[in-house]
């Protein structure tokens, strides 16, 4: 998300209105595993120069602190970086795939139209589960999260997995200066299981404004602009964006959002142990922080090796922490997803 890219925003006429103040509670689980994979192919910004027309890697970095990503490879799917971070993930846990009772995707690439990609995970696995994907672009992790802690809070789950992953090399155009520089591949997974009451979503927002989702969209695919030759000759295929006031939506949401969640649970901005948000652009990160009066090394980032990977970013960050004995017991994260739809969403997570 580059504020560089602009296009106009005369049909998004209520993106200016207050985020919502509407704020829920979900104590009782906890997360006890987490995983991640990202393909093995490297993507420099010297080498995005030498396939992409007029990009210049010095100011890839300086305009989103990315300076390489992944990028899967011919036969790998969504659905194939998946099974890893939750193979990774169970492993890791000390978990069998017979232990897991609720599969939750969050991803706006799937292999295919239908079948679902949480369904070829499954098989995959050998889980005996139900399996189901959520669509909120770089907020589907988010979404995908609180979904299932649903299930695991009010005791219809005891072992619910959350994948966020996204094959974004597929639905970019790599040649397009303005956006493919920003993306990668990659995925994340958490093992959601019971808490204490101590434990858990202290305070979480999920919100929508579909008045801004032609901000951020893949025009040609579904039902209302089917795909067709002209379309595809045209590149309506692709993801477009507006950038220039994606990035102004974001920086302000995203820090109103964090404020009414944070009021909403009787804590101050000081109180959070890290602040985990999405990876779109370091530029958001850093411009959210300066908003909130934190200091940079209050967030944990990972932008600069992956760019952005969209549902995946969230759970990627997070397996690093936990790989690096970051988070503790007890600590209070701060996470927070935001994109395409649009949509967002902010949850305070008792460790």
């Amino acid at each position: 998300m580059d504020e560089t890219v602009s296009q106009s925003a005369a049909n998004i006429p209520r993106l200016g209105r207050n985020v919502t103040r509407r704020v829920n509670s979900l104590m009782g689980v906890q997360i006890i595993g987490t995983g991640s994979y990202v393909p093995e192919l490297v993507r420099t910004n010297q080498q995005m120069a030498e396939q992409c027309p007029g990009c210049d890697p010095d100011w890839i970095e300086q305009r989103t602190g990315i300076r390489e990503r992944r990028i899967a490879a011919e036969e790998e799917s969504t659905s194939d970086l998946a099974v890893r971070a939750a193979q990774y993930a169970l492993a890791k846990a000390g978990l069998y795939a017979s232990d897991v009772d609720l599969l939750v995707v969050g991803t706006f690439t799937p292999d295919y139209q239908c079948p679902s990609t949480a369904c070829l995970v499954q098989d995959r696995l050998g889980l005996d589960a139900p399996a189901f994907d959520v669509q909120a672009a770089c907020s589907g992790f988010m979404y995908a999260l609180t979904t299932a802690a649903q299930y695991v809070a009010t005791g219809n789950s005891r072992l619910a997995l959350v994948i966020g992953a996204d094959c974004n090399s597929r639905i970019v155009d790599q040649t397009d200066r303005s956006i493919a520089p920003l993306f990668g591949d990659g995925a994340g997974a958490v093992l959601l299981a019971p808490g204490t009451m101590q434990q858990g979503l202290k305070a979480y927002q999920l919100a929508s404004d579909g008045s801004g989702g032609m901000m951020l969209d893949r025009k040609a695919g579904g039902t209302r602009f089917p795909l067709t030759p002209e379309a595809i000759r045209s590149g309506e295929h692709y993801l477009q964006m507006d950038g220039r006031n994606v990035f102004k939506w974001a920086v302000r949401t995203v820090t109103e959002s964090i404020e009414v969640v944070l009021e909403s649970a009787g804590l101050s901005r000081h109180d959070v142990s890290l602040y985990v948000l999405h990876q779109a652009n370091q530029r958001i990160i850093d411009a959210v922080a300066e908003k909130l009066g934190l200091a940079p090394d209050r967030f944990l980032n990972n932008v600069h090796k992956y760019g952005n990977t969209s549902a995946a970013s969230i759970p990627l960050v997070l397996d690093e922490a936990c790989s690096a004995g970051v988070i503790d017991r007890g600590d209070t994260l701060l996470m927070c997803g935001f994109g395409a739809g649009l949509t967002w969403g902010t949850s305070l997570l008792v460790w």
